[in-house]
């Protein structure tokens, strides 16, 4: 189908520009589902995790969105900054980058040569494409691997390879799917930082992982998938509140206050800290006790309260209780 338009982005009602609306999405391979009413929003500028046991329909999503796969007729709608993304794709594909979770091809080229391919299959001109590449190597530091086989990178420097790839074109929307598949702690630390520096410039990040812990400090928002079945979309809070009934918080103090515990007990707040002590850790029931009945509780003992946290351990267990094992 030939595009002809484009769509405005939607707005929530808290003015937040969606960058990503998929609503009752359906998929199937050979009758067996693979996306089964998936819903869900991801805002611009967010980080947002796209996490899932193997098997649960992420690359199935990603692909949808990246307009690689084409939605089946009649099986749910998804938009990308309110661009259908079968009857608009070459609009959507303006404003988007891929990365697939493995690199494979054009190993025989050197690193300049792999970018300045793409680069040109975007339109740049010559002068605009050395400017392009010697601002995303810097970015994923490879600058001083310009000159070096593609072949010869490993696993981690191909991953930033394939990053820098994505980003010759400005996206505003980058989708990757398990970015951080084999590489060594290093190098995965090394991509997030990257990620985070790209969510700096304005980049909306939509990754794919079945590993939770790899993204639970970067992500601001999550889609928990799960048998082809969206089981949460939400913030970071939200879903580390479904872990379990007792919220945790950290509370720093600007100087020791020998009355905080008896005052804090006094409204059923167990606190997990010595007298004297300036950082204190605190749990409550969610259903007895409000974050502002602590604060209260706080004020009132004569603490100088400088920041109150949630502590997001609880990630790991909502994840758990949310999916179930998935399959190669």
């Amino acid at each position: 189908m030939t595009d002809t338009t484009t769509s405005e982005p939607p707005v929530t009602e808290a003015g937040r520009e969606v960058a990503i609306e998929v609503h009752d999405l359906c998929y199937s391979y050979r009758k067996k589902d693979a996306l089964n009413g998936v819903t869900f929003q991801v805002h611009t500028g967010e980080i947002h995790g796209f996490v899932g046991p193997n098997g649960a329909g992420k690359t199935t999503t990603l692909k949808i969105l990246a307009t690689l796969l084409q939605p089946q007729p009649g099986k749910g709608t998804a938009r990308v900054y309110g661009m259908d993304v079968d009857q608009e794709r070459r609009f959507v594909r303006e404003r988007i980058a891929y990365m697939p979770d493995h690199f494979s091809a054009y190993r025989q080229m050197t690193v300049h040569e792999f970018l300045d391919f793409f680069a040109a299959a975007y339109g740049l001109s010559l002068a605009q494409r050395d400017v392009v590449i010697h601002d995303v190597l810097r970015l994923t530091d490879l600058v001083g691997r310009r000159d070096e086989f593609v072949k010869s990178l490993s696993r981690g420097m191909q991953q930033r390879l394939g990053l820098a790839r994505v980003l010759v074109n400005d996206p505003d929307l980058l989708l990757l799917d398990e970015p951080a598949s084999g590489l060594d702690p290093r190098a995965r630390i090394e991509l997030m930082e990257i990620l985070q520096e790209l969510s700096g410039m304005g980049k909306t990040i939509f990754i794919s992982s079945h590993i939770l812990s790899e993204l639970s400090d970067l992500c601001d928002s999550f889609t928990i998938i799960d048998q082809g079945k969206v089981r949460l979309n939400g913030s970071k809070a939200e879903l580390a509140a479904l872990g379990t009934r007792i919220s945790e918080y950290v509370l720093e103090l600007e100087s020791p206050c020998p009355g905080l515990r008896d005052a804090l007990g006094g409204v059923g707040v167990e606190c997990e800290a010595r007298e004297g002590e300036t950082r204190w850790l605190v749990r409550f029931e969610r259903e007895l006790v409000s974050t502002g009945v602590v604060l209260g509780a706080v004020l009132a003992a004569g603490a100088d309260p400088v920041s109150f946290q949630q502590n997001l351990t609880g990630l790991k267990q909502a994840f758990m209780e949310l999916t179930t094992p998935g399959v190669d």
